[in-house]
């Protein structure tokens, strides 16, 4: 049973050294097969690459925007609590003001009438 294929030493031997190469060439790297698309895929995702950082410079101009609006809109109601503030100062101004004329104007009176009093 033994030699029921008749093999003999030397075919054993070359069979084992064709097994063994065969199961070594699966481990050597394989020449690579380039990708027909890969150059327009390098171009797609530089294209989706800068589609991006406009999107993203697009969202950063818009941020600054709404800053921008917020400080004038802040500058704004500044301005017009100042503007107030002095409108409410020039009207005590002229108040005071009205105040002393109506005040000078009755001293004068008191005056004129003493001298007409004294005429007589």
């Amino acid at each position: 049973m033994r030699d029921l294929k008749q093999t003999g030493f030397n075919d054993r031997i070359t069979t084992q050294q064709e097994a063994k190469k065969a199961l070594l060439a699966k481990f050597k790297p394989k020449p690579t097969v380039q990708d027909p698309e890969f150059e327009k895929l390098a171009a797609k995702r530089a294209a989706e690459k800068e589609a991006q950082r406009q999107q993203f410079e697009l969202e950063k101009a818009e941020l600054r925007r709404e800053k921008a609006e917020k400080e004038a809109a802040r500058i704004a109601a500044e301005n017009d609590a100042q503007e107030e503030v002095d409108a409410a100062k020039r009207a005590a101004r002229k108040e005071r003001k009205q105040l002393t004329k109506e005040e000078q104007k009755a001293a004068r009176d008191a005056r004129y009438a003493a001298r007409k009093s004294r005429q007589r």
